[in-house]
């Protein structure tokens, strides 16, 4: 069994998979101070109210944008299930070509994305990640990483618009009912959903017009399922995108 975890600033999910197989998926909020014990315990916990065996696992990858927890989680791997954990690096087999200027600039969770959705959706696509920024990530047909965009995410801009303005209230993030606001609530709701969607298909209109009008556009992240209602062009959302990539590195990478 292969433990997959995508670390982001705000959560880290969590995926077991048998094969290529998911049998669960837990996500949780990032902890920094969370020490090496904790996460054993906490990952040995979650297998076992799932009815899966913990002495089943026999690879943990690690996609990670949060470089104080990863002793933590290198230390966890060996001292709970005797295995070296594999973290996707900059020298990760991958199958892309990576174009960035500087490639151990780009984010873990970026490049796992796009091999993931280079794999399923074919090229050239882009991958739109809703999590603490929106990244737009483009891979050509030739299944080369071009890079891509970063955005501000949705929740900068709740907490922004709050900790900014002395008489705005801090709101739930969801879509509003209504195009116009009618109480300050619904008016920034439905500010922050469809500038927030506004911004996505501007951009996404730009990246079709670039890489051609055939480009397969996947969603994922944590808000994905609420941008995808309302977008013109997000229509494939996947929410196991960034799991599914690091069972595909792994596999790619795993020696016999």
């Amino acid at each position: 069994m292969l433990v997959a975890l995508d670390v982001g600033n705000t959560n880290v999910t969590i995926g077991a998979f048998e094969g290529q197989r998911l049998l669960a998926r837990w996500r949780l909020s990032t902890a920094r101070e969370q020490t090496a014990d904790e996460w054993g315990i906490l990952i040995r916990n979650l297998f076992l109210l799932s009815e899966l065996k913990p002495e089943a696992i026999k690879g943990i990858i690690v996609s990670s944008v949060v470089p104080p927890l990863d002793p933590a989680l290198a230390q966890m791997a060996e001292d709970y299930f005797g295995l070296p954990a594999m973290f996707v690096t900059p020298e990760t087999d991958t199958g892309l070509k990576i174009c960035y200027d500087n490639p151990r600039e780009v984010g873990a969770d970026r490049i796992v994305n796009s091999v993931a959705a280079f794999h399923k959706y074919g090229g050239p696509c882009v991958v739109v990640d809703l999590g603490t920024a929106i990244t737009f990530d483009a891979v050509s047909a030739r299944a080369e990483y071009l890079g891509g965009l970063i955005c501000p995410g949705i929740g900068m801009a709740v907490e922004s618009l709050f900790a900014k303005t002395a008489r705005l209230p801090l709101v739930e993030f969801r879509e509003p009912a209504r195009l116009i606001g009618t109480n300050t609530v619904a008016s920034i709701q439905a500010g922050l959903y469809f500038g927030a969607i506004g911004m996505i298909d501007g951009i996404l209109e730009r990246l079709r017009a670039e890489m051609g009008s055939q480009t397969k556009l996947v969603a994922t992240g944590g808000q994905a399922r609420l941008i995808v209602r309302g977008s013109r062009y997000l229509k494939d959302l996947d929410e196991n995108l960034t799991l599914e990539g690091l069972r595909l590195i792994w596999e790619r990478n795993r020696r016999p």
